[in-house]
């Protein structure tokens, strides 16, 4: 009983150990976002599904904007 009450718990420490990598963290930091775009391109399934998922976004934010630019008014 005691093991399957502690296993969330030791589950929740392992997740504390890596720093979480948001879209608009790796914004922040393009040398960064940069590597794992890299890693992601080399071995996918090494890095992580969500992780190289959040690159990906933020690749495209950076290179597309957020999407709030107003269009310029037709002539």
């Amino acid at each position: 009983m005691a093991a399957l009450m502690s296993a969330p718990l030791l589950l929740q420490a392992c997740d504390k150990t890596q720093p979480i990598e948001t879209v608009e963290s790796l914004l922040a930091d393009p040398e960064r976002l940069k590597l794992l775009r890299e890693q992601c391109k080399a071995d996918r399934a090494k890095v992580g599904k969500e992780l190289c998922d959040r690159v990906a976004i933020a690749s495209n934010r950076r290179f597309f904007g957020d999407g709030k630019a107003p269009r310029p008014a037709p002539e």
